[in-house]
C-alpha cells in the first residue's frame, strides 16, 4: 500500500526511564480511533514483552502506526533504562523526529541527555512534552528552564533551542500548549507532529534503499527485517540484494511484505519510500544490513552504537543439581543462544574464552545482562554466571576505565552517608541541588566499577526513598583498588535438606539466604557472614531426640524470615570467586570450587601472587 511522502511521519518518543512514554502512546493510539469502542485494549499495549509488563519498564524498542485525519504516523516506542540505550541509537536511524517527554517534577535525568545527544546528532526535530503536570511536586518552570540549558550544553542549533513546549498528562490521555488551560484530549500534541515534524526526505526516482534497524519473527515467513525506506519501492516477489557487513551480499527474493496497523503486523503488497517496511525473505538479516538494487546496489552508512562497558562470565551449570530443572544446559545450546541474541541485539557483544563451557558477554549494564538471564531461564536454559566486571583499555601506554555520571536524588538527611559510600568507590561529587523540598540532588563521577553492588546497599542507607540514575561518561584513568563487600560467605559442607534447627543456630552469626527443607550441596552458599571470612557450615544439622528433658533444651525455635535473593540481587552481592547457578526454578549462589581443599588452594595462590 502506497502513500503520498508528503503525508507519512516518522516519530520516536525517547525520555527517561518512567517519564510516561509507553503510557502516552497508548492514548496516542487510543484517540487516533483506531481501536472499537467496546474493543478491550491492554494498559500498556506497546509492553508486549513479560519482563516489561512485571517490570514496568521498556526493554526493546517497538514500532506502532495509525491514522490521524489523512496522515501516517509510524511511532516507535523506546526504552528508557541506560542499559538499553542501543536501542534508542539504533532505532532513531527510522524517524525523523521525536518527542522529548520530562517528568514535570524531576526534570532531565541522565538518560534525557543521553537520548536527547542521540536525537541532536541525528539532526531530528524534537518536540518537547513536559509530562505529569498535575504532580504536586511539580515545577514546570524551573523544568524548561533545565530542558533549556541541556539543548545549549549538547550545542543545539538555534531552532532547536526555540521550542515551544506541550505539557501533558499521558495517565489521562490529555495535552495543552498552555498548563492553566484544562484539555480533554491530545488534539494539540496531534497537530504539533503534523506541523512540527517534517515528512522523510525520500528520492522516489532512485535505486532502492532501505536500512534494516531491528528484527522480528513470523511463524509463517521466519525472520523479518524492519527498516525504513529511503528510496525507491519494493514490492512481493522483487529481486532485491541484501548487503551485510564484512562485505557480504546475498540475492534475496522477497517472499513476503508487512506494515504495521496499530502494533499488528499486515501483510501488503508494496511499500514506498519515506514509510516503514517489514520484509521477510532471507533467514539471516543483520541490524545495519542495507536491503537495495542488485542492478545498481547503493549500501548506507552501517549503524555503530557505543561500545559495551561490563562483561560476565555465562558457563554450563557444573553443580550437582545441574540438569535437574532446565532442559537446555549444554554449552552449545547456551552458545546458539547467545549468538542469536547477538544478532538483533546490537549494544552486546559476545567473546569466546579459553575454554569451550563458558562465554564472555560484554554489555550496556548489569540489568542489561540480568534481562538477558531472566529470559534465557524463562525459556529453560541452566547455567552459572560470573560477577558482573568492567572492561579496561589501554590507551597511549595507560590502563583506562569507563567513568559514569551518577545522579542521585535523596532526603537531605541521608546526605551524608551517601556522599561517604561514593567516597570510599572513588566517587566525585560535581553538583550538589538543594531543592528546598526537603531533598536533594548529587551529582557524581564515579568509575562504573564502583556501581557494581551498590544499588542495593544504597537504597538500605537511604531507607528506600533514594533514587540513583546513572549515564557512561566516557574513559579516564583507572583509578586503584576499590573495597567491595566486607563480609564472608557461609557456605555448606555436605549435601542434603536444610533444617529449621540448623538455621536457628546459624542465623544469629549473619543473614540466612535459604529456608527450611531446602536442597543444598557442598560448596553452596547459604547465608552472609557477619564477619570478613568464610564459614563453612553444617545446614543440615538435625536435633538429637532423647527420652530427657530439661529445662533450656526444648525452647521454641523462632526463625527470621528470610528473603530470597533476587537475580540483579545475587549479581551484586558475590565476590569474583563465587558464581550465580540460573535454573527455571532457581537462583543459588555457589563457590567457583566446590571442593573446599581446591578453594583454600586457590585463596592461598591468590595471596602469593598479591
Amino acid at each position: 500500500m502506497l502513500f503520498d511522502p508528503a503525508k507519512i511521519r516518522n516519530i520516536a518518543i525517547i525520555a527517561h526511564v518512567d517519564h510516561g512514554k509507553t503510557t502516552l502512546v497508548d492514548h496516542l493510539l487510543k484517540q487516533a480511533g483506531t481501536f472499537r469502542d467496546n474493543e478491550h485494549v491492554d494498559e500498556r499495549l506497546m509492553d508486549s514483552m513479560d519482563l516489561e509488563k512485571e517490570r514496568g519498564i521498556t526493554i526493546a524498542a517497538k514500532n506502532a502506526s495509525f491514522m490521524y485525519k489523512d496522515f501516517k504516523i509510524n511511532i516507535v516506542d523506546t526504552p528508557g533504562h541506560s542499559d538499553f540505550g542501543g536501542e534508542v541509537e539504533r532505532i532513531l536511524n527510522m524517524v525523523d523526529g521525536a518527542i522529548l517527554l520530562v517528568d514535570a517534577s524531576e526534570g532531565p535525568l541522565p538518560q534525557t541527555r543521553f537520548v536527547l545527544k542521540k536525537a541532536l546528532e541525528q539532526n531530528l526535530k524534537v518536540l518537547v512534552c513536559v509530562n505529569k503536570i498535575d504532580r504536586p511536586d511539580a515545577r514546570i518552570q524551573e523544568v524548561l528552564n533545565e530542558v533549556f540549558d541541556l539543548m545549549i550544553d549538547l550545542d543545539a542549533s538555534e531552532e532547536q533551542a526555540n521550542f515551544v513546549p506541550v505539557y501533558a498528562i499521558a495517565r489521562e490521555g490529555v495535552a495543552t500548549l498552555d498548563p492553566a488551560v484544562k484539555t480533554t484530549d491530545l488534539t494539540c500534541l496531534y497537530e504539533k507532529i503534523i506541523s512540527e515534524v517534517p515528512a522523510p526526505k525520500v528520492f522516489e526516482d532512485k535505486p532502492l534503499q532501505l536500512m534494516i534497524s531491528n528484527l522480528s519473527y513470523n511463524t509463517f515467513v521466519g525472520r523479518l527485517g524492519i527498516g525504513r525506506m529511503r528510496a525507491g519501492k519494493i514490492r512481493v516477489g522483487d529481486e532485491v540484494l541484501c548487503m551485510q557487513d564484512k562485505n557480504v551480499n546475498k540475492k534475496v527474493k522477497v517472499s513476503a511484505l508487512f506494515q504495521y496497523r496499530v502494533n499488528q503486523q499486515v501483510p501488503v503488497q508494496e511499500i514506498g519510500a519515506g514509510d516503514i517496511a517489514i520484509v521477510a525473505g532471507l533467514e539471516d538479516f543483520g541490524i545495519g544490513d542495507t536491503i537495495t538494487n542488485p542492478l545498481d546496489p547503493q549500501p548506507l552508512p552501517r549503524i555503530r552504537v557505543e561500545e559495551p562497558t561490563v562483561g560476565m562470565i555465562f558457563s554450563v551449570n557444573d553443580g550437582p543439581f545441574g540438569g535437574r530443572d532446565g532442559k537446555k544446559v549444554t554449552s552449545r545450546t547456551i552458545l546458539e543462544r547467545l549468538e542469536k541474541e547477538m544478532l538483533h541485539n546490537v549494544a552486546l557483544r559476545l567473546e569466546k574464552t579459553n575454554t569451550n563451557e563458558s562465554f564472555k558477554v560484554i554489555g550496556r549494564g548489569e540489568l542489561q545482562l540480568a534481562v538477558l538471564i531472566e529470559q534465557m531461564r524463562r525459556e529453560g536454559f541452566e547455567l552459572c554466571v560470573s560477577k558482573p566486571q568492567v572492561i579496561f583499555k589501554e590507551e597511549d601506554g595507560k590502563k583506562k576505565e569507563p567513568f559514569e555520571i551518577a545522579i542521585v536524588d535523596i532526603e537531605d538527611q541521608y546526605t551524608g552517608v551517601v556522599t561517604e559510600k561514593m567516597g570510599i568507590r572513588k566517587g566525585v561529587m560535581i553538583n550538589m541541588n538543594n531543592k528546598g523540598s526537603g531533598r536533594t540532588r548529587l551529582e557524581f563521577r564515579i568509575p562504573s566499577r564502583g556501581l557494581i553492588g551498590y544499588r542495593s546497599e544504597f537504597l538500605t542507607d537511604t531507607r528506600g526513598t533514594g533514587l540513583l540514575n546513572t549515564q557512561f561518561d566516557g574513559w579516564d584513568d583507572y583509578r586503584g583498588d576499590i573495597s567491595s563487600r566486607n563480609t564472608g560467605a557461609m557456605i555448606s559442607d555436605r549435601q542434603g535438606v536444610t533444617t529449621a534447627y540448623a538455621i536457628w543456630n546459624l542465623q544469629e552469626r549473619g543473614r540466612m539466604f535459604v529456608h527450611p527443607v531446602a536442597e543444598v550441596y557442598n560448596g553452596m552458599i547459604v547465608g552472609e557472614h557477619a564477619k570478613e571470612n568464610d564459614l563453612e557450615v553444617n545446614i543440615t544439622r538435625e536435633k538429637k531426640l532423647t527420652n530427657v528433658r530439661a529445662s533450656g533444651s526444648d525452647e521454641a525455635i523462632r526463625l527470621v524470615p528470610v528473603k530470597s535473593l533476587t537475580l540483579e540481587q545475587a549479581m551484586e552481592w558475590i565476590h569474583d570467586e563465587e558464581l550465580i547457578e540460573v535454573t527455571p526454578t532457581h537462583i543459588r549462589l555457589r563457590c567457583r570450587q566446590l571442593d573446599p581443599h581446591k578453594r583454600n588452594r586457590v585463596r592461598a595462590d591468590k595471596i602469593n601472587e598479591d
